[in-house]
């Protein structure tokens, strides 16, 4: 027996295909650069677009909410996000992913403190562990680039970026949700506003780029299609389950397989201060997102915590 309130196991097929594409897709996205030195702003072109794909399943059959109050929350939550992945590809670039996702996966850190500032909820014990535990795994990241030269430290501010803008994303979402914005209205606009910020994109190539073999665009579709897709199966997870029970495994588990994934695939071999903090950012991920639904659950069908 099911119904309003009645935790069931629906959302389990649902988490397990989102850690797998997401997973799969940190490990792999930055392929189409690294075989065919292909724009990375153009990777966002290509992102932007495959966001339909999943806007169009997501609405069909549903009311688009064209109101203020649901458009203004969701292209803060899309623009935020949008811009999150535009720096995120250029991360991809020049970092190794099994650096940059457990950054990305502390932007909690980021909702958190937010929430407590401008909303006044209060923060228990396990919050500020993690938040705790967030900073001392950036620090690790800091003092473990040894890469020499500007870039080992320019990604790094890059990922940081992205969790800062994906920390506020997750707080618009909170309050778009308490506002009662519906999941597929806020991904509809989360789709438009990727689509808006693809002039910029073009902008900072100077023009359409030329000249790049087939596989190279074929590629970034099929790789950003596993991005687009993973956020469809979070708004179907999260409209099946607890967010106190999802949320957890979006933030950690992907990740994770994305750092499997990437040191089995290509090798990488992270150093002590960089498992160190690779540890401490998923745990620290995980105690705040934890203590924060449990604090605050959001209206069943939200994508709290999320960016496609």
């Amino acid at each position: 027996m099911t119904g309003p309130g009645v935790p069931t196991r629906g959302w389990i097929p649902y988490a397990g295909l989102l850690v797998v594409f997401w997973g799969v897709w940190g490990a792999i996205s930055a392929l189409p650069t690294k075989l065919y030195a292909y724009p990375d702003p153009m990777v966002y072109v290509v992102w932007a677009l495959t966001m339909l794909v999943p806007a169009w399943f997501s609405l069909r059959g549903k009311k688009f909410d064209r109101g203020r109050v649901a458009a203004g929350y969701g292209l803060l939550i899309g623009l935020t996000g949008a811009g999150g992945q535009l720096l995120l590809f250029k991360a991809l670039t020049i970092g190794p992913a099994y650096v940059i996702f457990p950054i990305v996966a502390l932007s909690p850190a980021v909702t958190v403190l937010l929430a407590f500032a401008a909303l006044r909820e209060r923060l228990g014990g396990w919050s500020w562990a993690g938040v705790l535990l967030a900073l001392v795994a950036v620090v690790l990241f800091s003092v473990s680039t040894g890469d020499g030269g500007d870039s080992g430290w320019l990604y790094l501010v890059l990922a940081v970026l992205v969790c800062v803008a994906w920390g506020v994303q997750a707080f618009f979402m909170r309050k778009a949700a308490l506002a009662g914005v519906d999941d597929a209205s806020t991904f509809g606009w989360m789709t438009i506003s990727g689509l808006l910020l693809i002039p910029v994109a073009v902008l900072m190539m100077g023009g359409l780029p030329l000249g790049f073999p087939w596989q190279a665009p074929a590629l970034t579709a099929g790789t950003q299609l596993l991005n687009s897709v993973g956020a469809l199966f979070l708004v179907m997870a999260m409209s099946r389950g607890k967010a106190s029970i999802v949320a957890p495994v979006t933030n950690a588990l992907a990740p994770v397989l994305t750092i499997v994934l990437s040191l089995v695939l290509f090798g990488a071999a992270p150093t002590g201060f960089q498992i160190a903090g690779i540890v401490l950012a998923l745990a620290g991920s995980t105690l705040m997102v934890y203590r924060a639904e449990r604090t605050t659950e959001p209206v069943p069908g939200s994508v709290a915590g999320a960016a496609p």
